[in-house]
């Protein structure tokens, strides 16, 4: 038997002696509830994540916010050292409001622990520092390791952004913390835009001066029509028009109107193209007013060589400890987009595996948690 074979089945049994602490920081962190919108709530949820790595010896920097929750970035392993850092990359913000607990509490049942963000993506920091833990144990921390947690992915990163580029650009590689894709690793993401269309019209009474009016919403439906059709499968890009609104009274011409639209691209070239879709748009009512506002915010996570390498070396690692690992993409962004197109390797969905995130059944299956764990601590350990 290989050696390394010995060494990673001693790294999963230790990670297997921690479940009891994984489980019980991870109901702790669920029950610590922190929506976006919350920041104060968030900071709970970064005190106890801080108390938790300062016990494991790690190094915590703060980086202060007025209108979102604090960023806590944690240093990990040897400081002074000639190899760059790893970068783990989550989030502590969720989607979920304060209260939402009583009708979502943290229980156990048919094999998985359920509660709001214990999938998107709680479980993630908690499996993330319980691999730190298990390596410390082992001696086998020997390398630097940040762990950047953020508080305002689920609205954007705008605040975050910044911090996770300049840290990841000091960095060997990326690994980020979110959701598994079913079982697999996620080697590629979409890039996400956000459009806001609104036009004005004239108003007047439907019934009196109808010839009079100039209406919005007639207009704002034909944008509407015109911009699903910027959809290109070929190209591997969704336009989606999620919310439309505008209008007073049904007797009343509308005068307002406005349409947001959700845009998903696989390649960063596209952007460029659909930017200039979008400022081509013209109304058909020369009486009426159009205003384009927004662009890509979050450029697509793309298949690179480096993030291959990575997930060559997560697969081998994972047969090693007995299971398969598989690769994916998705349609859906993270954090891990902004670090990827910087040309940082970039490997993805090394958290939990489960469903249901920002839904009412969001949970996580308990098996998983054991194999996985140890899998990021290899990877920790080997990159």
């Amino acid at each position: 038997m290989k050696k390394v074979e010995l060494e990673l089945r001693s790294l999963a049994s230790t990670i297997a002696s921690s479940n009891i602490w994984l489980t019980k920081n991870l109901r702790t962190l669920v029950e610590i509830e922190s929506p976006s919108d919350d920041p104060a709530a968030v900071n709970r949820a970064n005190d106890f994540v801080a108390e938790l790595a300062k016990a494991l010896g790690a190094k915590a920097k703060i980086h202060k916010q007025k209108h979102f929750g604090h960023i806590l970035e944690l240093h990990f392993g040897p400081q002074r050292s000639k190899q760059k850092p790893l970068l783990l990359l989550g989030h502590l913000d969720t989607v979920w409001p304060m209260g939402t607990l009583k009708s979502m509490p943290w229980r156990e049942a048919d094999g998985r622990f359920w509660g709001p963000g214990v999938l998107d993506m709680k479980a993630g920091v908690i499996m993330a520092l319980t691999a730190l833990r298990s390596l410390r144990e082992s001696d086998a921390l020997t390398r630097p390791v940040t762990l950047l947690l953020n508080s305002d992915e689920e609205v954007g990163s705008t605040v975050s952004r910044p911090i996770t580029e300049s840290l990841a650009g000091e960095s060997a590689g990326v690994f980020v913390l979110e959701p598994a894709q079913g079982l697999a690793y996620k080697t590629a993401r979409k890039g996400v835009g956000e459009y806001r269309l609104h036009v004005t019209g004239v108003a007047s009474h439907s019934g009196v001066d109808f010839d009079r009016g100039h209406s919005a919403i007639r207009e704002i439906a034909r944008l509407v029509e015109t911009v699903s059709g910027f959809t290109d499968p070929t190209r591997k890009r969704t336009v989606n028009c999620g919310v439309i609104g505008g209008g007073t009274r049904s007797n009343v011409v509308a005068a307002e109107a406005f349409a947001e639209v959700d845009v998903r691209i696989a390649k960063a070239s596209d952007a460029a193209r659909v930017g200039k879709l979008f400022r081509s748009l013209k109304v058909t009512d020369k009486a009426c007013r159009l205003t384009v506002e927004g662009g890509i915010n979050r450029p697509p996570m793309e298949r690179t060589s480096g993030t291959v390498a990575l997930f060559k070396q997560a697969r081998q690692l994972a047969a090693e400890l007995g299971f398969t690992l598989d690769e994916a993409s998705t349609g859906g962004g993270s954090d891990g987009n902004f670090t990827s197109a910087l040309g940082i390797p970039t490997l993805d969905g090394m958290g939990a595996v489960g469903d249901g995130a920002h839904a009412a059944h969001e949970s996580i299956v308990i098996e998983h948690l054991t194999p996985r764990t140890a899998l990021l601590a290899a990877m920790i350990a080997t990159t």
